[in-house]
């Protein structure tokens, strides 16, 4: 069979390849036509970005990150295992994938600190025992989490680089402000891994499952140091040392937001910026659900719970001083073992002894 025959080969113009006048004339509109499409796109597109960078000032002056765990040259460089968290998050989580956790440093861990004052509450308490499966104690250094491990099941080590949380960190020092928002970063990322949480200060002890007492419809549930008497009343005044969160996509968006607002309000800590974006726009367009938890539920020294029969947690806050606490939080307890031994009919006789030490 014979071979077909060659295609024509078509020239650009001449045998030297150089274009023709008429080509020449072609290329040189199609350019101009190249040219002006790029100015118009250009034309289109700066007014948008002039909008949205004005939108996102509006949205609280801060941009959101993509994710949670980014950090900044000033930023904490939390190194976390994410296949050890997975594993910690799952050993202790409920059926519904909620865990409880805490954060502790060395100075909080020693015997006879706040860690003992903190689980023996939860072993006193009334159906608080088992909630001791679902705790999962947060280390911030190697002493306390060599302690988490000699006298509890769930620990995880949270690595900060450079940072030393191993001490006292009193209030809004530069250590206390780092390690505030090295928690809110890693409880942000909690939340990412599909886990809710009930988040707990060590200095708070437990006397009664919160679990039913917190709303249907709410999606991060906070104590305070002051309730007003409606959990809607965006003038609450919330204390970061207690919260319900469940996670889905608003709480995701929300811990984001409220990470990257520290940008916003240097030298603030968790709790102030979280009562400046409680009113943000973006927070309401986001539709995250946020409720406000009773102190007479969720008490504290700042507002102490006025029914012991039904009070939750009693928190050490409006407190300075890691000995004071530790004296006050022991006093709480002798006051609910007190209570707890009494006939139902004469409970209605005791009241909290405290603020003692931490007036």
């Amino acid at each position: 069979m014979a071979a077909p025959p060659p295609l024509p080969v078509t020239r650009a113009a001449n045998e030297t390849g150089a274009a023709t006048p008429d080509q020449q004339g072609a290329g040189g509109a199609a350019a101009r036509r190249v040219v002006s499409a790029l100015l118009f796109l250009a034309a289109v597109a700066l007014p948008c970005l002039v909008v949205y960078r004005h939108r996102a000032v509006a949205l609280g002056d801060v941009l959101v990150p993509p994710r949670l765990g980014a950090s900044r040259d000033d930023d904490v460089d939390l190194d976390i295992d994410d296949a050890k968290l997975e594993e910690v998050l799952r050993g202790a989580a409920m059926a519904n994938d909620t865990v409880i956790l805490t954060t502790l440093n060395a100075a909080w861990s020693e015997p006879g600190s706040v860690l003992d004052v903190f689980l023996e509450s939860f072993r006193t308490g009334e159906s608080t025992r088992e909630l001791l499966e679902h705790l999962i104690i947060v280390s911030l250094d190697t002493a306390a989490h060599a302690r988490c491990r000699q006298v509890h099941r769930h620990c995880f080590a949270l690595v900060a680089g450079g940072v030393d949380f191993s001490g006292q960190k009193n209030f809004m020092t530069d250590g206390y402000l780092k390690m505030m928002w090295s928690r809110i970063n890693f409880l942000g990322q909690v939340l990412e891994k599909g886990f809710s949480f009930i988040f707990t200060d060590t200095d708070i002890v437990w006397f009664r499952n919160p679990l039913p007492h917190f709303y249907l419809d709410g999606d991060f549930q906070i104590a305070c140091d002051h309730f007003t008497g409606d959990p809607d009343d965006l003038s609450n005044a919330p204390n970061g040392g207690f919260a319900y969160v469940r996670s889905n996509s608003e709480t995701i968006e929300f811990y984001r937001f409220w990470y990257a607002a520290r940008e916003k309000h240097p030298g603030l800590h968790d709790q102030d910026v979280l009562n400046s974006i409680k009113h943000d726009s973006f927070v309401a367009e986001l539709g995250v659900k946020i409720k406000f938890l009773s102190t007479e539920l969720f008490g504290g020294l700042c507002e102490p719970s006025r029914n012991m029969s039904r009070v939750c947690t009693m928190h050490a806050n409006c407190c300075i001083g890691l000995s004071r606490k530790i004296s006050d939080l022991n006093a709480m307890l002798r006051d609910w073992r007190r209570f707890m031994a009494l006939p139902r009919d004469e409970k209605h006789s005791v009241s909290w002894t405290v603020p003692r030490n931490c007036r």
